[in-house]
């Protein structure tokens, strides 16, 4: 038996599962001739220089083939000058002795050495060069993940920075962004340094927002944390990936708040509101109404929807079954409160410029339309709130 919070069991349970994987699959395995080699891992290691940890799944490599791999700043081509195992029992990333090897077959954890492994990426696969083979077409071919992914990025320049440890964590990133609509402007696979965050603070001037850098499993030097507080460059970082998909949503999320609390005073939503009785005649105007059609919100400010050019003042408050609220919705009853913004709107009087029954409308322009589409689109995509838009439009004379 297993227990699940305590581990009981599991151990045996694992090897149990091994046990008839080995029995049982093994004379199906078959190895093949073609090469399947993935970059695990770049290292500098004493004594050796750049290294890269590959895994060897089919295929052969020995020392002194000339391999191909992905590199940041394009293909490397370059030869091995050393094939390196651990010691029996011991860990490829463990620092140790190193056994090595003229020749070796897969599927095995290797080190390779050689030159001009600095920009190789983690996470792409390794080619190796044969007699015959055209080395401008194996380029071609270990280029092609990066070359896809560098496509989703914006050439405008606009958008957030993206840095990963491997390929796969860096495509995954990219897939989140694509699908939550945020512009990529820069990527990169390492560790996050001072020209990076140059690059992002490029958007400080352009869209503040997307000043930022989501690193994902890379590390930070101490120049680009100084360097990003003083510009004022956001860096996200987590060694989990939905960890940082839920720092940089939050950041998102507080950021369109802001946007919207500043775009409150020029948006303004579309309502008709019908008035049913007044409480109190002029400044402020105090009465009881319906909403028609739309959403009633503080600070609307409203005209005669007969009378487009006499406007009344501004929502001040909102009340709704004795309890005050920010919005009223169509089909609501509420008692509004609507305070004048000039001496003109002050002369507006109950009775004798209004009465009950009367239409009042949100007043619109083409500035609050727009503004009120950039930050609340959601709010507004829908077919009764695009109609009353394009009622309000010909009422106030709006062109297209």
């Amino acid at each position: 038996s297993t227990q699940s919070t305590g581990g009981e069991g599991v151990p045996d349970l694992l090897l149990l599962m091994i046990q008839l994987m080995q029995k049982m699959m093994g004379a199906k395995l078959a190895q093949k001739a073609a090469l399947n080699c993935t970059i695990l891992e770049v290292k500098m290691i004493e004594g050796l220089g750049t290294t890269i940890d590959v895994v060897l799944v089919d295929g052969v490599l020995h020392e002194g083939d000339t391999i191909v791999v992905c590199g940041l700043k394009g293909p490397i081509v370059t030869s091995i000058r050393a094939l390196l195992t651990p010691q029996p029992g011991k860990e490829l990333r463990v620092k140790g002795a190193y056994q090595h090897h003229k020749k070796l077959r897969g599927a095995v954890g290797i080190k390779i050495a050689a030159n001009d492994l600095e920009s190789a990426i983690a996470g792409s696969q390794l080619l190796v060069l044969r007699d015959g083979d055209d080395v401008d077409e194996l380029k071609d071919e270990v280029m092609s993940d990066v070359t896809s992914m560098l496509s989703r990025v914006d050439t405008s320049g606009r958008g957030v920075c993206v840095q990963a440890s491997t390929l796969g964590s860096l495509e995954a990133l990219l897939e989140f962004l694509r699908v939550s609509k945020i512009p990529v402007s820069g990527v990169n696979i390492g560790p996050v340094n001072r020209k990076d965050v140059t690059r992002a603070s490029t958007m400080l001037e352009r869209e503040k927002e997307f000043a930022c850098i989501l690193a994902f499993d890379v590390k930070v030097t101490n120049d680009a944390k100084e360097d990003a507080e003083k510009q004022g460059v956001k860096i996200f970082t987590a060694q989990i990936i939905y960890h940082l998909f839920d720092q940089f949503t939050e950041y998102m999320r507080v950021i369109r708040e802001e946007k919207r609390r500043k775009a409150m005073e020029k948006a303004v939503f579309p309502c008709i509101i019908k008035l049913i009785k007044c409480f109190n005649k002029s400044d402020p105007l105090v009465v009881g109404a319906e909403v028609v059609e739309g959403s009633l919100h503080i600070g609307t400010p409203l005209c005669l929807m007969s009378k487009p050019d006499v406007e009344i003042g501004k929502v001040a408050s909102i009340e709704r079954d004795h309890k005050a609220v920010d919005k009223a919705t169509q089909g609501d009853q509420v008692a509004v409160k609507i305070v004048p913004q000039s001496a003109q709107q002050s002369s507006r009087a109950y009775g004798r410029h209004f009465n009950d029954d009367d239409l009042v409308a949100s007043v619109l322009s083409r500035g609050s339309i727009n503004a009120l589409k950039e930050n609340y689109r959601e709010e507004i995509d829908v077919h009764e709130t695009k109609v009353l838009i394009v009622k309000l439009k010909q009422v106030f004379k709006i062109g297209k």
